[in-house]
């Protein structure tokens, strides 16, 4: 296998050069060419230029002078990924690092006279067929990586302010989030929208399970384990769960069910109760039989290998190691993180492409949805394979 540890170095340094900064999949509304124009305040112009940039293979953004800038949640996949180097090295470097960007993203909490909670957005307009959303808004997927990555920090460096900020991070999504329609109970994407989407439902409970009991809060316990349940009551019968609850969400793809899974296993940890292990059993089986092919590549949707992301891989990693763990487990990983290299890693750049077809290969670098999934992955598996080398000998 590659020198996996010199080649997620290199990343880094790639990463490190432009300073955490980048562009995003997403990020085609931050043109300062369509924000001059009145065709912006159209939401199927936003939705058509916002999909036009994520679907090209050629970048125009520099010619339609879309800015790099960072991402709060791709930051604190750094943070993470950061935290897995220090501990798999003592290096003061990768901690140092990490602390400065947490400092960072403790300027880029949403507004706080308005949410009255810590919570993090995007930095760019977001325009989907069920809601718009502008830079900042806060969403819970963003609140709660970067919510994590905090409170990795701050237990780490004993560092109480931090873990005070990723905490209170709860009491946004309980608060501003928790949504009562249609006979179910769930988490929110984002404030004031009615759309059920699984795994941000379940990330949220998962970090409202730990923030109430670190808290001392079994209302937000309660309402943690409330939340679960509805997603568990709509797992189908094989393990899987499609997207969400709209008629455009019917869908079931890899990283999402990875992210379910991962979610359910941090609140029963939290939680410590055993609720959950048979959702979790028969998931993580329908996840390893579906969402990879025999030569270890991770499939996109449970019935289409294509398009084949980075972002697929990363959470493969994080979902075989986190919720498998077995020898077997550790076994296919290995393959699909050897597989990820083959198909996506450009070593003369030192970054992964953000995704093929079957036809067309897009390597746009991607910091965001691309390179810090890719990092963060890596650094886990190294530390992860380092720990257990160290445990043989």
């Amino acid at each position: 296998m590659e020198d996996l540890i010199a080649l997620n170095s290199k990343l880094l340094h790639s990463i490190q050069a432009d300073d955490f900064a980048g562009y995003d999949p997403f990020d085609s509304l931050n043109s300062t060419l369509l924000q001059a124009t009145p065709l912006y305040r159209n939401e199927w112009v936003r939705l058509a230029w916002l999909q036009i940039g994520k679907r090209s293979p050629v970048n125009f953004r520099p010619l339609l002078r879309v800015p790099k800038k960072r991402n709060p949640k791709g930051v604190g996949l750094f943070i993470s990924g950061l935290l897995q180097d220090y501990r798999r090295t003592g290096a003061a470097e990768y901690l140092h690092q990490a602390q400065e960007l947490a400092a960072w993203l403790l300027t880029q909490r949403s507004d706080p006279q308005q949410w009255k909670h810590s919570c993090w957005g995007y930095h760019f307009d977001w325009q989907a067929r069920a809601f718009y959303v502008p830079a900042g808004k806060p969403n819970i997927i963003t609140t709660c990586y970067v919510a994590r990555a905090l409170h990795e920090l701050g237990t780490l460096t004993a560092d109480q302010s931090l873990i005070d900020v990723a905490l209170d991070a709860a009491r946004f999504i309980s608060t501003e989030l928790y949504t009562e329609t249609g006979g179910r109970s769930f988490y929110a994407y984002i404030p004031g929208e009615k759309a059920f989407v699984h795994n941000a439902s379940l990330w949220g409970a998962a970090w409202c399970a730990v923030a109430g009991k670190q808290l001392g809060d079994e209302k937000l316990v309660a309402q943690a384990l409330q939340v679960a349940r509805q997603s568990v009551q709509e797992q189908s019968a094989d393990g899987s769960w499609v997207y969400g609850a709209l008629h455009h969400h019917q869908f079931i793809d890899g990283f999402h069910t990875g992210y379910n899974l991962e979610a359910l296993c941090l609140l029963r940890d939290a939680t410590a109760d055993s609720e959950f292990d048979h959702c979790i059993r028969d998931g993580y089986a329908y996840y390893v039989k579906t969402f990879f092919t025999e030569d270890g590549t991770a499939r996109y949707y449970n019935n289409n290998v294509y398009p084949i992301d980075m972002h697929s891989f990363a959470q493969a990693v994080f979902t075989l190691l986190k919720v498998g763990s077995s020898a077997e487990d550790l076994k296919l990983c290995d393959k699909v993180v050897q597989r990820a290299i083959d198909l996506l890693y450009l070593p003369d750049k030192g970054q992964f492409v953000y995704q093929q077809t079957r036809w067309v290969t897009n390597r746009i670098n991607y910091t965001r949805w691309t390179q810090a999934w890719a990092y963060c992955s890596m650094a886990f598996y190294n530390r992860y394979r380092a720990e257990i080398d160290h445990a043989k000998n």
